[in-house]
């Protein structure tokens, strides 16, 4: 499955429900596997963003799904990256002409 990483900043919604943020974790966990996917790792991360979640989905329509759907409940904002394995790089460095 692809691997997914998302660098999310609280709202001023979400900053200010922090307290709510571990059982806000469940629901998007199973959210998330309720589509096919999965959340491997959430971290708490200290700088420019707050948390960094590494998801697997089955393709970017369900990531895109899920994010707008947790976007939609006003507690974070996301960007999101399609991350490739070192595998998958060397695939496609191995099919370059």
């Amino acid at each position: 499955m692809p691997t997914y990483i998302s660098l999310i900043n609280y709202t001023q919604q979400g900053a200010q429900n922090i307290k709510e943020s571990p059982a806000r974790f469940d629901a998007a966990k199973k959210a998330v596997q309720s589509m096919g996917g999965d959340i491997k790792q959430v971290y708490l991360t200290m700088g420019q963003y707050d948390l960094v979640i590494i998801a697997e989905a089955p393709d970017d329509e369900t990531i895109g799904k899920f994010l707008l759907a947790t976007g939609s409940l006003g507690n974070v904002r996301t960007q999101t990256l399609r991350a490739f394995t070192e595998d998958e790089f060397r695939k496609l460095v191995a099919g370059l002409p």
